[in-house]
């Protein structure tokens, strides 16, 4: 729960005029906490403990965590509500109705205003909602309408009515214009006429054996039966001139008076004011709309802007400076009938006249300690240790930081102090007190206790813990650090002796000091009945402490049993407590003092009401997969498997309390854990019966009755008979197929086998006949190219033969020269024999030929030697062909020995070694 502006403020018992200036514990919840509207125009408590408020925007409903909006169809302001048993009447404009539960836990809501036909339109706001003997009143300002066996009926007064009320088992109907009267069969029958004309009465409640009478502006009255006549009490005047809006007794006599411009008064039976609580004092409104009781004085305050709850139970009460000049109180204390504190900003005190706060002049400044010595009032301060006398400060000592101060043993007149610096010694000496600086350390400590009287041990204000011994005259020290002596750890270490024992509270829990080993040991006891998280927050003293547990939760333990005599939750002061400065003070007899921020709290331990009533939790709703269920009075409930299962519960009568589940299916021990909320989320649960177990608790431990449902999860779909009769159907069914498949399979494989061998030998008889084409085409190519060789050959042949005739005409020539006539036409004769000899045009015909039987030689030769000359290349192809030296050198038109020199020159340009044969490698060249 998410409380805001939490306003502590404490009885102080015996100081009955300080009521006044105090305030019991209330909070506020604002509208971002409640999400309606601002005004609440009524509120009413059912007697489930629930909420229920008439807001602007509709209905709002709180079980004590959770709130919850709903709204009416025509979406339009709700101006009277009342929880009658498990039913809420709702008064709006022009509608009227109830809102019940179906049996999936929703809120519905049925008109009531077409009960009974009218021959007009409502044109009327329902102001008020009563319950008298089984029948219900909706009250506007025009008529009054009773429901009762399922009709309307309706009673038309001459007047506004203005309010309504029962007393004594009588209905009472104030009008504004005619006075009061009593509803009789129907019929209102004139009471009071005349003095109460034009006056808007609030309530009638009886008081005494008379009627009181409350009004907005004219005051009380009180009535007999026949006269009627003012009451005056204290209150009287100030409801007169803050215009009373709403009225209401509580079961002890006392009485709540709501106003419109100033809050909330509370009196005793004779109307003399215990508290007032309004803006000032923290109430987020002053104007007062309506007021709803609810169990253990309970008070509910509806709020032009907001909604308030104020504990009248509670035996403690809270001051609260708002002001913010109080700041972090740190020490209170009761001196002479004045109640003096101490804050991070100075010392107060509070005036005995009218309570009001009052600042000490040269005070400020962090105040650490107040302590009554000699009767004397000692002030450890942030600037040194002063005396308070007569409302003023007298410094007795300079060392900063008068954290602690403790008597020394023995010793009616010596005081050791702890400051910012070390450790300081007073003495009290006719009537005088001086102070010594001890030397021997300067550090700051905040904690001191003494083991005996010349032994101590001293707290640093964070890290370390030391042995003091003094002299016998208190002058010196000795100091020994006992870091190393089985400290859990050095870090904010406090020490304290209970019961002659010393004492140390660390991060790590507590420990103890044993003598005959002189070391720091755990102290199991502590441990076990604090707990290791525990601290101590008031001065030990022979029978009580008081701790404060991590989770705020402050404990008046007794050192005689070890048992808790009281227990106060944190709600009453969560977000104000001075961390790590926590401090409770006895002010005197019963009474005790908590420090706070802005303020404190008095706590009455003799006077202490218990508060933290548990109450058995109750089923909301239940949702599987976000669809609520039907909820039964066997609590067994059925669900799918592998469905999300959200259970929300609520308690609302318990207080402070939050709740615990266990589930269990087929063992009987039970392991709790705490719900974040009011709603269980179930997720992936194995298809059992399971319990699930709820209880309210709190943090003091305390724990309600068990609420337990049975949740029945389904098997999954696979493991049902249904499914398990169909799996073995498809398991016949398959296993027929799979066997039909497989002589199918057979079949068509025996066929394809046939079909696959059919193909084989075709494409076998194929090959062969491919390879018979192939052969017969190779061996055509074959001869082809023999075809082509042997013309090459006789090619080549016919031209060794021509040019060999070629040269034995050109020998015969040059032997007959001289018988030419005409050596020019001899030289003709012999130029045209040469060019006959080589002729380009045949040479290009034989290198075709030649390439069309070696494939592309000549190409091939010159990219391989590019520096062959178009000669070389002649005789390579002469050479590949297997022409003779002799059957070339005609070709070449060279002489036989001109031809084997330009072959040894060709082998170099083929870079052929001396024992490679160019024949060889011509004729395989490719």
């Amino acid at each position: 729960m998410n409380f805001k502006n939490i306003f502590l403020l404490i009885s102080i018992c015996f100081f009955s005029e300080l009521y006044a200036q105090y305030t019991p514990f209330f909070q506020n919840y604002s509208l971002t906490e409640f999400n309606a509207g601002n005004q609440n125009w009524g509120v009413s408590v059912a007697e489930n403990g629930k909420l229920y408020v008439a807001n602007d925007k509709g209905l709002v409903e709180f079980d004590g965590l959770k709130w919850r909006f709903f709204q009416l169809p025509n979406k339009t302001i709700i101006r009277s509500v009342l929880a009658h048993k498990d039913i809420i009447y709702t008064g709006s404009y022009e509608e009227f109705g109830y809102w019940k539960k179906n049996q999936k836990g929703e809120l519905i809501y049925t008109s009531l205003s077409n009960v009974q036909e009218q021959k007009e339109s409502l044109s009327e706001e329902f102001w008020q909602i009563l319950h008298h003997n089984g029948d219900i009143f909706f009250r506007s300002f025009l008529n009054l309408y009773i429901y009762r066996d399922n009709k309307i009926i309706k009673i038309e007064p001459q007047s506004t009515i203005i309010s309504c009320n029962i007393v004594d088992d009588n209905i009472y109907v104030s009008t504004l214009k005619d006075g009061i009267f009593i509803l009789q069969d129907e019929t209102l029958v004139p009471l009071i006429n005349g003095e109460l004309n034009n006056v808007k009465v609030i309530s009638i409640t009886k008081f005494k054996n008379k009627l009181l009478i409350t009004t907005s502006l004219k005051g009380c009255y009180l009535y007999d039966g026949k006269v009627l006549e003012p009451w005056q009490p204290e209150i009287n005047e100030i409801i007169k001139e803050q215009q009373l809006n709403s009225f209401l007794e509580l079961d002890n006599t006392n009485m709540v008076f709501g106003t419109i411009k100033n809050g909330v008064y509370v009196t005793d039976n004779s109307g003399k004011i215990l508290f007032h609580i309004n803006k000032e004092n923290g109430l987020l409104n002053n104007t007062v709309l309506s007021q709803g009781l609810g169990k253990n004085n309970k008070l509910w305050i509806g709020l032009d802007n907001g909604i308030a709850l104020i504990n009248l139970n509670y035996s403690h009460t809270f001051y609260n400076d708002n002001s913010g000049e109080l700041g972090a109180v740190y020490d209170i204390i009761n001196y002479k009938n004045t109640l003096y504190i101490g804050s991070n900003t100075g010392l107060f005190y509070l005036d005995n006249k009218d309570n009001t706060l009052k600042f000490i002049e040269g005070s400020q400044g962090q105040v650490w300690e107040l302590k009554e010595i000699n009767g004397d009032l000692f002030c450890g301060h942030n600037s040194g240790t002063f005396l308070v006398q007569n409302k003023t400060l007298e410094k007795i000592s300079s060392s900063t930081g008068g954290w602690i101060i403790k008597k020394v043993p023995e010793s009616k007149n010596m005081f050791i102090q702890g400051t910012y610096a070390g450790l300081v010694r007073y003495d009290y000496q006719n009537g005088n007190w001086t102070a010594k600086h001890l030397g021997g350390t300067t550090i700051p400590i905040k904690y001191l206790v003494f083991e005996d009287q010349y032994t101590a041990w001293v707290a640093h204000a964070y890290k370390g813990v030391l042995r003091v011994k003094f002299d016998k005259n208190y002058d010196t020290i000795q100091i020994k650090d006992y870091k190393n002596k089985g400290l859990h750890s050095d870090f904010n270490v406090r020490v304290h002796n209970i019961k002659n024992t010393i004492c140390f509270k660390t991060n790590e829990g507590w420990q103890k000091y044993e003598a005959l080993i002189d070391s720091i040991v755990p102290n199991d006891l502590l441990n076990e009945t604090f707990g290791i998280d525990t601290n101590i927050i008031s001065e030990p003293n022979t029978d009580l402490l008081v701790t404060k547990n991590k989770k705020d939760k402050i404990s008046f333990v007794s050192l005689i049993d070890g048992k808790i005599d009281l227990e106060l939750p944190n709600e009453l002061f969560q977000k104000s407590l001075v961390v790590d400065g926590e401090s409770v003070s006895h002010i005197k007899d019963s009474i005790y003092a908590l420090n706070l921020y802005d303020g404190f709290m008095l706590i009455n331990k003799a006077n202490h009401t218990k508060n933290n009533t548990l109450q058995t939790p109750f089923i909301e709703h239940i949702e599987i997969d976000k669809d609520l269920v039907f909820i039964n009075d066997s609590d067994v409930y059925e669900a799918p498997f592998n469905k999300n299962i959200s259970i929300t519960i609520s308690s609302p009568n318990s207080n402070n309390h939050f709740f615990e589940y266990a589930i269990s299916s087929n063992s009987d021990t039970l392991n709790w854990y705490k719900m974040d909320n009011e709603k269980l989320e179930l997720s992936s649960l194995s298809s059992d019966d399971y319990k699930i177990h709820f209880r309210t608790t709190n943090i003091s431990g305390e724990l309600s009755p068990v609420k337990t449902i049975q949740l029945q999860i389904s098997p999954p779909w696979y493991k049902r008979r249904l499914f398990y009769l169909i799996t073995a159907l498809l398991i016949s069914l398959v296993a027929y197929w799979l066997h039909k498949r497989k002589i199918n399979k057979e079949q068509e494989a025996l066929h394809k086998k046939l079909i696959k061998e059919q193909e084989e030998l075709l494409k076998e008889k194929a090959i062969e006949n491919d390879k018979k084409i192939v052969q017969l085409k190779n061996d055509s190519l074959k001869n082809e190219v023999k075809l082509k060789s042997k013309q090459l050959a006789n090619t080549a042949m016919a031209l060794v033969k021509k040019n060999e005739s070629m040269l034995e005409i050109k020998s015969e020539l040059i032997k007959n020269k001289n018988g030419f006539e005409n050596a020019l036409m001899y030289k003709r004769l012999l130029r045209k024999i040469d060019n006959s000899i080589g002729h380009e045009d045949e040479w290009q015909l034989f290198e075709y030929n030649f390439n069309q039987v070696h494939e592309e030689f000549f190409n091939q030769l010159k990219n391989k030697h590019p520096q062959l000359t178009h000669k070389d290349l002649k005789i390579c192809a002469y050479i590949k062909m297997n022409l003779l030296t002799k059957e070339i050198a005609p070709l070449m038109n060279v002489s036989i020995r001109g031809l084997e020199t330009h072959r040894y020159r060709l082998k170099r340009k083929l870079n052929l070694e001396n024992d490679k044969s160019l024949v060889d490698y011509l004729r395989n060249f490719k």
